[in-house]
């Protein structure tokens, strides 16, 4: 019996050794797929380049500032999600067309996915990062701060689309994926506060017990008893 208890301390730690480089293969795989004959180049890079940016850098950093194994799982997600829109444009994605066909939509989904994707994922990063590295941890202000960084980060990101449709003309109209909805910006900022506000709600506990197998001292005020 002690033996079958001593092996089941050890799980936790090898996870976190050999999760997030399994990870980083996955997304290293699905990039390479994606960047395979995608619909267009130049959109294909528009849409990943996030991944491009954001794996080398979590990879740099990995020892200085380790992340969560729930944040590390959440980004490959996104990064996945990011590289299918890449390679077929958010509008043309097949899974896509298979919901709009079959709940009858007017236009193609996988768009809006992508958004409350930009709003779900990013909400566990900035949250990570506020617990670790400012006086946030335990406050009150943790919560709408970190739905507030995420929508400032998705009207940004509207922005980044309007200087590409300024720039591109006609031709940046695959990585806009208006579908001809005049409201399309507007939608896109909506569905990021809808995945910012439900991933604060539905996995501050489940991360502060990920942050605290981190080493990440628990909640100052207010302690989650889920996190002890």
């Amino acid at each position: 019996m002690r033996r079958s208890a001593s092996a089941g301390a050890t799980p936790a730690p090898v996870t976190r050794r050999t999760l997030p480089p399994a990870l980083v293969g996955v997304v290293l795989a699905g990039m390479a797929l994606s960047a395979w004959h995608p619909h267009d180049r130049t959109t294909w890079l528009l849409e990943t380049v996030w991944v491009l940016i954001g794996l080398p850098l979590a990879v740099l950093y990995r020892r200085r500032f380790p992340l969560t194994n729930l944040l590390c799982c959440l980004l490959a997600a996104h990064a996945l999600v990011l590289a299918l829109g890449g390679h077929y444009t958010y509008a043309q994605v097949p899974l896509g067309d298979w919901v709009r066909d079959g709940l009858g939509l007017d236009r193609n989904p996988y768009d809006r996915f992508g958004h409350l994707m930009q709003g779900f994922v990013p909400a566990v990063l900035v949250r990570e990062v506020l617990i670790r590295t400012s006086p946030l941890r335990g406050s009150r202000w943790l919560a709408p701060l970190t739905v507030s960084a995420c929508l400032a980060f998705s009207a940004v990101f509207e922005m980044f689309e309007w200087a590409a449709a300024v720039i591109g003309g006609s031709a940046a109209d695959d990585f806009l994926a208006t579908q001809g909805d005049a409201w399309d910006t507007q939608w896109d900022m909506f569905c990021a506060l809808i995945g910012a506000t439900v991933s604060v709600l539905l996995l501050s506990r489940l991360h502060d017990r990920h942050l605290a197998a981190l080493g990440v001292p628990g909640q100052v005020r207010g302690e989650s008893t889920a996190a002890r």
